[in-house]
């Protein structure tokens, strides 16, 4: 008899055995494409670049529902992928190949009839806003648009994560003038320019807001900062900041860049370098009160972005839920629970086959 336990833990082994940093999602694409289009399937995969949609079933008349998980990982150093002690390491082993090996193991084990499941493996999540594949899988294919329920499998040990905050980064650039440091009054001095700004930010308090019950905190930090000088014994004359607010779902896009130009005004100039919207939480959405009641761990805001906002923004209900452990995303030497992942797809099972249509 299959053991789903033991074929998990070697469909995450599998995964993790192909490297797909972040624009080398290509060769984990083909082995996944491969493997699930041996399965007798709902219609054909359809393959957008490196992403690939994978309809599992059709014309059940339950719900329509997509499961959506990133092939790419973030470039980490890690060792060879292996099982040790009840964990699997390596790169993406959490964030977020063990959400791929759930939606892996739901297509090969079969038990998902009731409902019109549809699976998304995309390319490109961990970069900039625009070079996400999933959102020109979003444009393109003719069936996701239309789905009731979209579950983002971003590790989140088992958690029910509602919404996402939005993001918008922002070059802000200070011009001085140059002079010799023996003279500095000749100059203008791009890095002191920036003071005021640099106090006004350590003073910002997380603003508060709550949205379906849910509680979400906007904030505006600077990240980065360079181009400080050309010399120990000049002035400088440009300082860059890269600055990145994080807002609530109860702002807009447009409203959260506005908000950035306000907040530097006249004192230096800004370029708006990326920016992602926030979504909603879906809280009293059926199917995801019932997944709610299929057991999840605690049900939380999403206290960062993810690609939910992608569905949200085409108005439709998206959620996050995975069994990777949230603390290990992006790590070195990342791994994560097996128990975790077993216990995300009895999860996962109970919700399928207590939405199917009888």
């Amino acid at each position: 008899m299959r053991d789903p336990k033991a074929h998990l833990d070697e469909t995450l082994l599998w995964l993790c055995s192909i490297a797909s940093p972040i624009g080398e999602e290509r060769a984990l694409c083909d082995a996944v494409q491969e493997r699930l289009g041996r399965l007798r399937l709902g219609a054909p995969v359809r393959r957008y670049g490196d992403s690939i949609v994978v309809p599992l079933t059709r014309g059940t008349g339950g719900p329509k529902i997509a499961l959506a998980g990133h092939l790419d990982t973030v470039r980490t150093e890690n060792g060879p992928a292996r099982i040790e002690g009840g964990r699997c390491f390596g790169a993406g082993s959490s964030d977020m190949k063990s959400g791929l090996a759930l939606m892996i193991e739901l297509a090969e084990g079969r038990r998902h009839a009731g409902s019109d499941l549809t699976l998304v493996f995309y390319a490109r999540e961990e970069g900039p806003y625009a070079e996400n594949e999933l959102g020109p899988v979003l444009a393109q294919d003719p069936e996701l648009s239309h789905v009731d329920l979209a579950v983002c499998l971003e590790p989140s040990d088992n958690k029910l994560h509602l919404g996402c905050m939005g993001s918008v980064h922002a070059t802000v650039t200070f011009v001085g003038r140059t002079a010799h440091s023996a003279r500095p009054w000749e100059g203008d001095n791009a890095v002191t320019q920036a003071a005021d700004l640099l106090t006004e930010l350590r003073a910002l308090r997380p603003v508060e807001s709550v949205i379906e019950g849910m509680s979400y905190r906007s904030s505006t930090t600077v990240t980065q900062a360079r181009d400080g000088g050309r010399g120990r014994n000049v002035v400088p004359d440009r300082f860059v900041l890269n600055l990145n607010h994080r807002f609530a779902p109860d702002r807009t896009l447009d409203e959260a860049v506005a908000h950035v130009h306000a907040l530097v005004g006249r004192r230096a100039e800004v370029e708006i370098t990326d920016r992602s919207p926030a979504a909603r939480p879906s809280a009293g959405h059926p199917l995801v009160k019932a997944l709610v009641e299929a057991g999840v761990r605690a049900v939380e805001p999403k206290q960062a972005w993810t690609d939910v906002a992608r569905f949200s923004a085409l108005g439709i209900a998206a959620v996050n839920f995975g069994p990777g452990e949230n603390a290990q995303a992006h790590q070195r030497s990342e791994s994560t629970s097996l128990a975790l992942i077993h216990e995300g797809h009895a999860i996962l099972e109970r919700w399928l086959a207590s939405v199917a249509r009888p």
